[in-house]
């Protein structure tokens, strides 16, 4: 019996999913070591201090980027008049002098990165990551529209996290340098992704031709990017604001240590925010047809990969949660609350992301107020929550466990809002959920549960590759169908390049 062929569309998402779960695996295996290294040698207080300053750099970063993550692929897609390495250096410019005045502010005054007062000298230099960080995201997203999702996985994937774990391990032991080592080795890894991304794009794009900036078009761009900007800067803050405010009601060894679980948490994460530059394209194609019908099709599709990926590791990482977070160090297991529900907040946001992949091109100034609405909802059940550990008199740990939870119910919601609302716009149900991700959760559990009854080197070594063995087995056979088993079939296509 033969299978029908998958379409274009679908092949491309399959592909970029397939490079992409392979850049997830190499992510993983090199930022397992810089969170050992943060951890066993910096500790708590150092990657507190770290982290209240990385919140502020990246979302100004993000916003200095001006939507050009997912707005870019559209501006490509209109056919302007224009070369197309010009169109991506208008951006770049834009980027620059915005990203440019962000960095020296923020030198001259650095309270915002540095709440509690102590920092270093060297610690300052940390604002020079924001032009390098927004120009990274233009020139990948510029990659992305040729369906070129490798350098990603290669700026994102590779360069970046092994960077910022060797640069952090070599920092540690430069005397002069030690006590900035976490800043610096992210530096680093900034400039070393976007060096990566640079050289892929001048050889796809090359040199712009022609290239003169006008102000009065600039002006333009920056109003019709305000609201991507904006939609983009909100959805990444709530993976952060819970960071800044946890950082006004508790110890810096506290939001250490719920930086720790944020990080492995975000492990998972990086399945749908991957998808999103092939998404980008894809859609923009269907959306000039008015093709609907195959544009629900490829976000229930797309979303229920994501999904299933994400439930899988959420279960091999939440489970023996106690280990994984002992393996940074003793200090840092009281964070496996706070990581179970910030595990469990990424699975549920799924939904969002891959909506919001649509919303931002059909509905725009809607899908920014309830992107807006789900940060404050999320900011005042933050305070609520831990206000209510305070009172309760419950330690530290709780405090960064009402976070997550907090997280977690914002999410959620802006799940369900999002999808209700593009199944209105397109005429096409959405939904991501399947029953068989219940079937396959059961049994990884049961064999989770033993798992813990072992040895804490044998709970990860034997335990992790058993969940995820068990999970991916049921998920196979009772969830995939031939569809869903496009994702892992390399030659849909006699004339589908190689991955490189």
């Amino acid at each position: 019996m033969t299978s029908e062929k998958p379409d274009d569309d679908m092949s491309a998402l399959a592909k970029g999913g397939r490079q992409n779960f392979f850049g997830f695996i190499l992510r993983l295996v090199a930022r397992l070591p810089f969170l050992f290294i943060a951890g066993r040698l910096y500790g708590p207080d150092a990657l507190g201090r770290f982290a209240s300053a990385l919140v502020v750099v990246e979302l100004v970063a993000l916003v200095c980027a001006m939507g050009e993550k997912r707005g870019l692929a559209q501006r490509l897609a209109d056919g302007e008049d224009s070369p197309p390495s010009n169109l991506v250096h208008d951006g770049m410019l834009l980027a620059l002098v915005f990203s440019a005045l962000a960095a020296a502010f923020f030198w001259f005054v650095p309270a915002p990165l540095f709440p509690s007062g102590d920092f270093t000298d060297l610690d300052r230099f940390i604002v020079l990551a924001i032009p390098g960080y927004a120009l990274t995201e233009i020139v990948l997203a510029a990659q992305a529209y040729k369906y070129d999702i490798a350098t990603t996985v290669r700026a994102r994937a590779v360069v970046e996290p092994w960077t910022i774990s060797i640069m952090a391990g070599a920092f540690y032991f430069w005397p002069s340098v030690s006590d900035s080592g976490l800043a610096m080795a992210y530096l680093a890894s900034i400039y070393a992704g976007l060096a990566t991304g640079m050289w892929s794009f001048y050889r796809s794009y090359g040199l712009p031709r022609d290239w003169r900036p006008h102000p009065v078009q600039m002006g333009r761009m920056t109003m019709r990017a305000l609201p991507l900007a904006t939609a983009d800067a909100i959805e990444w803050g709530t993976r952060r604001v819970d960071i800044f405010i946890l950082g006004l009601f508790a110890a810096p060894t506290a939001v250490g240590v719920y930086y720790i679980a944020q990080q492995v948490a975000s492990l998972p994460q990086k399945l749908k925010t991957s998808f999103e530059p092939i998404l980008g394209p894809v859609i923009t194609k269907n959306l000039k047809t008015k093709n609907y019908e195959a544009i629900a099709r490829q976000i229930c599709q797309v979303g229920f990969w994501i999904v299933a990926m994400q439930a899988g590791i959420a279960l091999a990482l939440g489970v023996p949660g106690e280990a994984v977070m002992g393996l940074v160090g003793p200090e840092f297991v009281g964070g496996t609350g706070a990581l179970a529900f910030l595990l469990v907040a990424e699975v549920v946001a799924a939904t969002a992301v891959v909506s919001e992949a649509v919303l931002v091109y059909v509905a725009r100034v809607r899908n920014l107020w309830i992107s807006i609405a789900t940060i404050a909802f999320q900011a005042v059940l933050t305070v609520i929550l831990i206000q209510v550990m305070i009172r309760g008199g419950y330690g530290e740990a709780y405090k960064a466990a009402a976070a997550a939870i907090a997280l977690m119910l914002a999410l959620g919601t802006a799940s369900l809002v999002k999808a209700v609302l593009l199944s209105k716009i397109l005429g096409h149900a959405i939904n991501t959920f399947r029953w068989p991700l219940v079937w396959a959760a059961a049994p990884a559990v049961l064999v989770g549960w033993l798992a813990t009854r072992l040895p804490e080197w044998a709970e990860l070594l034997v335990g992790i590759p058993a969940i995820l063995g068990i999970y991916g087995f049921v998920i196979w056979k009772r969830g995939f169908g031939p569809e869903d088993r496009v994702l892992f079939r390399r030659n849909l296509d006699k004339d589908e390049p190689a991955e490189t």
